[in-house]
């Protein structure tokens, strides 16, 4: 399936400005990358956001855009990247809640990996659709009414999600089948 919104080859990769998991960050950004793919650093903040391995601090990224300076129409898909203090964070932001709404619910192909998944429930679009996360969330997402599954990767209409980063390969396959050719 491919994507009818194809203005542009930019990916949104929406983070917060530190807790973000680095390879959820960086497997998904460099996947997009060779599959002729732009992926634009969007965040709060401008400046630089923090990426983790687990725990500890990694490498810091430079932010491309703000969420207030960009719309929907500026992109052909969005990534949310995990890590448990990113989405934690980001899901307080209302203007990164909307643009994850405005994503879903214009028809544009979104992927969201392990703890990413709040920002859907967040953004109240679970509804009916069946998801996975980080088990320790699955009753986030059946209150948020979707079915949660234990599975490496699943796909619902332009919807894609995935558990872990030992589910990066998988992730990155289902993400690129759905935006098509770059």
């Amino acid at each position: 399936m491919t994507t009818t919104h194809d203005p542009t080859t930019r990916i949104a990769v929406l983070v917060a400005a530190e807790g973000i998991e680095q390879v959820e960050l960086t497997g998904p950004w460099k996947a997009l990358q060779d599959a002729g793919w732009d992926p634009v650093l969007v965040s709060p903040e401008s400046g630089e956001v923090q990426a983790y391995n687990h725990l500890e601090a990694a490498d810091t990224f430079p932010v491309d855009r703000r969420v207030a300076e960009v719309a929907v129409e500026d992109f052909a898909g969005l990534l949310l990247p995990g890590g448990v203090a990113n989405p934690d964070a980001l899901r307080l932001d209302e203007g990164a809640v909307r643009l994850v709404r405005s994503f879903t619910s214009q028809g544009y192909p979104v992927a969201a990996i392990c703890h990413a998944i709040w920002m859907l429930v967040e953004a109240d679009v679970l509804s009916g659709r069946k998801v996975t996360s980080w088990p320790s969330l699955q009753t986030d997402v059946r209150n948020a009414g979707g079915t949660w599954v234990d599975e490496e990767v699943v796909v619902d209409d332009l919807l894609v999600t995935s558990r872990k980063p030992d589910d990066i390969p998988a992730f990155n396959a289902a993400f690129l089948d759905l935006l098509g050719a770059g």
